[in-house]
């Protein structure tokens, strides 16, 4: 490996994105061949002893994508100092240490959540700028007519403010609860759940089931998958 900006070779490692791993640099928390790094500064990992915190940097062989499918009860975190179930326990980090999550799902929200080795792209994925599309699955107290339907898709006012226009579909209304499918590119917290409060319906139940081009299905509960390089590239597209 040639001599390449300190913070990609941070960010390749997996902490974080590059402008996280920037920010790492100009705290001194990095160092090289025993030295603290300068911003701007260049190394070569595969030579160079690299440091965060005292801990030797190491590339991972390969760009790592995984999607999990979140049960409920579990937070969206890789550790939680109260001992709470978080979702990286259901991954073989012994495998692959340097994973991290891009984005969040509320713990009483199920679905897709990403992994990944690659600062860049976790960086890519959950910047608001990026608009990347996730599609939900939202059960919902009583039956959603289609002018509920409009609002969403013109976009409704919550306390931070107006959101983005939504894809609305209404997939099924069995008795009073009703199923939609909601495709929003912002990330707000718990804006799916807001938006339905919005328009006066409440959620009961709430899977994410895309993000990007990268589908649930297939996947079970708890259990994940590696994502080829061609979604990855899609993932890059989006």
């Amino acid at each position: 490996m040639s001599e390449v900006r300190l913070q990609k070779i941070l960010a390749r490692s997996g902490a974080g994105s590059r402008r996280a791993c920037e920010k790492l640099i100009e705290a001194g928390r990095v160092t090289v061949n025993g030295r603290v790094a300068q911003l701007g500064q260049s190394a070569d990992a595969s030579v160079d002893d690299v440091r965060l915190d005292g801990k030797r940097i190491t590339l991972p062989d390969e760009r790592v994508v995984i999607a999990l499918n979140k049960p409920c009860g579990y937070l969206s975190a890789m550790g939680d100092d109260r001992g709470r179930r978080c979702a990286s326990e259901l991954l073989p980090l012994e495998r692959w240490p340097s994973l991290f999550h891009v984005g969040r799902l509320d713990a009483d929200t199920s679905g897709l959540l990403l992994f990944t080795t690659d600062g860049d792209l976790g960086q890519a994925l959950a910047h608001p700028s990026h608009e990347v599309q996730k599609e939900y699955v939202a059960c919902v107290k009583g039956r959603v007519d289609e002018a509920s339907l409009q609002r969403l898709r013109e976009g409704v006012v919550l306390d931070d403010g107006p959101t983005a226009p939504a894809a609305a579909e209404l997939l099924s209304c069995d008795g009073g609860v009703s199923c939609v499918r909601l495709r929003i590119h912002e990330g707000r917290n718990r804006q799916v759940r807001r938006m339905m409060d919005a328009v006066g319906h409440p959620v009961r139940r709430l899977e994410r089931t895309a993000i990007g081009g990268v589908r649930l299905e297939g996947i079970p509960q708890g259990g994940w998958r590696l994502l080829a390089a061609d979604e990855v590239e899609r993932l890059f597209s989006a």
